[in-house]
């Protein structure tokens, strides 16, 4: 007789995990972050809502999950920002997927609601900053560290803050809907950041 074999319960909490994510951000998309309940993710995700209890504290931290997991999966494979020794070229390529990222529908709505949440929730303030965006910062720093070693940047420039004249902008723009958020606009913000507002010679 065939030994029956016991359920995995690592696959089945890993493809409950899944479920709650997607459930999630589609929730958040669909109806805005203050319509979303943990009760409203969890019957899409067709589990119990004390599994989702028992594995965040609250709906924002589900969302900074689903989050991580997407950049996660993005991460994958080829860098981020391209090094080809053309700092410029590199730059718009990286800003012009930001802004398309930023301009997605399935990203606009779950961003917006982790920010907003971050501004009075400190502990999931620091998550956020500290999981998602500096790793994605750090990017910069690098590529900017590189463009340095080579020669294309100015050897005192801090790489930290240079970052933020570039995607700053971005953030602002897409975050206060002050104005369009383009690729156009993203290649004019590189190339300020790059060579200044001054006069060139």
């Amino acid at each position: 007789m065939a030994e029956s074999k016991k359920p995995d319960s690592s696959r089945r909490s890993e493809r409950s995990r899944r479920a709650i994510y997607e459930a999630a951000l589609a929730l958040v998309g669909e109806t805005g972050y203050a319509r979303t309940t943990i009760e409203g993710i969890a019957a899409r995700a067709g589990v119990g809502k004390q599994t989702i209890y028992r594995w965040w504290p609250s709906k924002a931290a589900v969302l900074l999950e689903a989050f991580l997991d997407v950049a996660e999966q993005a991460a994958q494979g080829e860098p981020l920002i391209p090094d080809t020794g053309d700092l410029e070229a590199d730059l718009k390529l990286v800003m012009r997927a930001t802004v398309d990222e930023l301009n997605s529908p399935p990203y606009d709505a779950p961003a917006r609601a982790l920010a907003a949440e971050s501004v009075v929730d400190p502990g999931l303030a620091a998550e956020f900053v500290g999981r998602l965006l500096e790793p994605q910062l750090q990017l910069y720093v690098h590529r900017l560290r590189s463009a340095q070693d080579a020669g294309h940047v100015r050897a005192g420039v801090d790489p930290r803050i240079a970052l933020e004249l570039l995607v700053g902008p971005l953030a602002h723009r897409w975050l206060l809907r002050t104005l369009p958020l383009t690729h156009a606009y993203a290649d004019e913000v590189v190339e300020y950041a790059l060579y200044g507002l001054a006069p060139r010679p």
